[in-house]
């Protein structure tokens, strides 16, 4: 099933972003490659049983099995060792990244305490984006009485934007709600 967002993006949004930066050529036009989900899950260290919660939250919310990241270093003031699993980590690409895109800026972030927008300031400089969000509650799937505790999450856009400019425009086309930035 093809997805709408992406169908829009085909349909609607390459053709305004070529008249909006003169792109002479569709193929020069941004898009969204993937999507990365971070989830650090610290006190793992301590509590093995928060990283599978974390790991089922996080397989809810994407649809898809994170990779679990490892410390890549010991901090001895943190009890980290080298190799302790403390994070996990989803890439997704094609339909699961537009299913996900869209039911982050249409359902979850819509549902955050107070939301204002989310910030126009979180651009790397090449074009990607990267959004915390405080709680995996704000998805619908995660239900509130399974949950171990309240986790955040990192979410990075990747696009094949050569600047933020281009970013943002392609993002704010397809829908993410931008604030007035702080």
């Amino acid at each position: 099933m093809a997805h709408h967002l992406k169908e829009r993006y085909q349909n609607e949004i390459v053709a305004t972003m070529m008249k909006d930066f003169d792109f002479a050529n569709p193929m020069q036009v941004p898009r969204i490659e993937k999507i990365v989900v971070n989830v650090g899950v610290g006190e793992a260290i301590d509590n093995a049983k928060a990283l599978d919660s974390a790991l089922e939250d996080t397989r809810t919310i994407t649809g898809q099995r994170p990779i679990v990241t490892k410390a890549r270093k010991s901090i001895a003031n943190f009890k980290l060792r080298e190799g302790r699993s403390i994070g996990l980590k989803v890439t997704l690409r094609g339909e699961r990244m537009w299913s996900f895109f869209d039911r982050l800026i249409n359902v979850a972030l819509p549902r955050t305490r107070d939301f204002r927008g989310v910030s126009p300031n979180s651009f790397d400089g090449r074009g990607n984006y990267t959004l915390g969000v405080r709680e995996q509650l704000i998805f619908p799937e995660i239900d509130y009485d399974t949950i171990d505790k309240i986790r955040g999450f990192e979410v990075t856009i990747v696009t094949s934007a050569p600047d933020d400019e281009q970013g943002q425009r392609l993002l704010t086309l397809l829908g993410m709600p931008f604030g007035r930035g702080e």
